[in-house]
């Protein structure tokens, strides 16, 4: 790993941009006084992969809806019509972040998941690593780095399809999106603020409000506590606990979208991608890609490998195995209710004292923006963020 040592972003200007997450429950800053040096060549395989692999897992769910193969992902039977008819609609997947081991220091890019649903990071990776180059006197313009710009794209093409996102205004009639997170989670909702800056900025009308402000009428649609009612709703809360809510609101939610026009963003299939048991799907359908790692529903024979669920998240319930089968490291978590899959172990690039760096790619149309978290084997939720430069 080639890591350039930066002055940090103090915790007060992470407080006045709206990051109040600048510190973890250890006491340790969340985003790290050292950046990753890459190459333009590192960045644009980063973008390559993550463009050919969203293709692959277009055809892969395609490949699941066609064989009814929802169970097989672990995905409740009650969001099978909703992600069958978001799919059918071609609602637009807004974002999503691949995340990769290798890719720098001679390894090769291979596949660990894609946080194609609620993907966080969003502001670290478009704000703040682009922030860290320029308060330190460098060209912040040397980065993979189009995020803000690429989803702002990515809302237009909400009413420009496959035309040109510039052309929006000859398709826009007053459109609005409704954005909701969860109340008293800092992280979630300046996310989701940001998203909001994005889709105005792209000419939307917009609010916010929370999730337990937000109202449902089966028949209607989606409002705000003013009682606007809104052509989308975009909510940052995973599709796999909407399923989970014992209030009905599955069932209200799979009723609007069958009687109105109203669109759920990011749209119900995007649980497909979500799973980790789509990964067996890509690697039964392609088992020459070179970013699969092998990855089954049963331990795999002979191979160091890792063990995790198919809907969990910061490396909870994980579980690294050597080629014999002996655990080497564990890391509890609460997600037991869900399957297991087994995908073959990926060395990660190490710096000199031995801590882990995951790649982490959005993607919103195309690859758009990198940033890095480390840690150690199994990145876990007090991971750091740390920012990259292009050399």
């Amino acid at each position: 790993m080639h890591l350039q040592k930066v002055k940090p972003i103090s915790p007060a200007l992470m407080e006045e941009v709206g990051m109040t997450w600048h510190t973890d429950p250890d006491g340790q800053p969340y985003v790290a006084d050292e950046i990753v040096q890459v190459t333009e060549a590192e960045t644009e395989a980063y973008y390559t992969a993550a463009n050919e692999l969203y293709d692959m897992y277009v055809e892969a769910a395609q490949y699941v809806i066609d064989h009814d193969l929802f169970l097989e992902l672990d995905i409740p039977f009650n969001l099978a019509d909703q992600i069958r008819r978001s799919w059918d609609n071609d609602d637009r997947h807004l974002y999503g972040r691949f995340d990769f081991a290798g890719g720098v220091d001679g390894l090769p890019i291979k596949l660990i998941e894609f946080n194609a649903d609620t993907p966080t990071s969003l502001f670290e990776t478009a704000v703040v690593q682009w922030a860290l180059l320029k308060a330190n006197g460098m060209d912040e313009a040397a980065q993979f780095n189009t995020v803000y710009d690429s989803i702002r794209n990515n809302f237009r093409r909400l009413l420009t399809g496959e035309d040109e996102p510039e052309n929006f205004d000859r398709y826009y009639n007053f459109q609005n999106i409704l954005f909701s997170s969860i109340r008293n989670q800092p992280e979630d909702e300046r996310t989701v603020r940001f998203l909001q800056q994005m889709a105005s900025d792209a000419g939307f009308q917009t609010d916010f409000c929370y999730m337990d402000e937000v109202g449902f009428l089966e028949e209607e649609g989606i409002f705000n506590p003013s009682q606007t009612r809104f052509d989308y709703w975009f909510k940052l809360y995973p599709w796999e606990d909407i399923a989970l809510q014992t209030d009905g609101i599955n069932g209200i939610l799979n009723d609007i979208t069958r009687n109105t026009d109203t669109v759920i963003l990011n749209p119900a299939y995007t649980l497909l991608f979500q799973s980790k048991g789509i990964m067996k799907v890509l690697y039964d359908l392609f088992p020459n890609s070179p970013y699969l790692l092998e990855t089954r529903t049963e331990p795999l024979r002979g191979k160091k490998q890792v063990a995790k669920k198919m809907f969990g998240r910061e490396g909870a319930n994980t579980i690294i195995y050597d080629a014999a089968g002996s655990i080497l490291k564990e890391q509890p978590g609460e997600y037991d209710r869900y399957r297991t899959i087994y995908q073959e172990f990926a060395t990660y690039p190490k710096d000199a004292q031995e801590r882990s760096y995951q790649a982490g790619v959005f993607f919103a149309w195309e690859g758009c923006g990198l940033g890095f978290r480390r840690g150690g084997e199994i990145l876990d939720n007090l991971s750091k963020f740390v920012a990259h430069r292009v050399v």
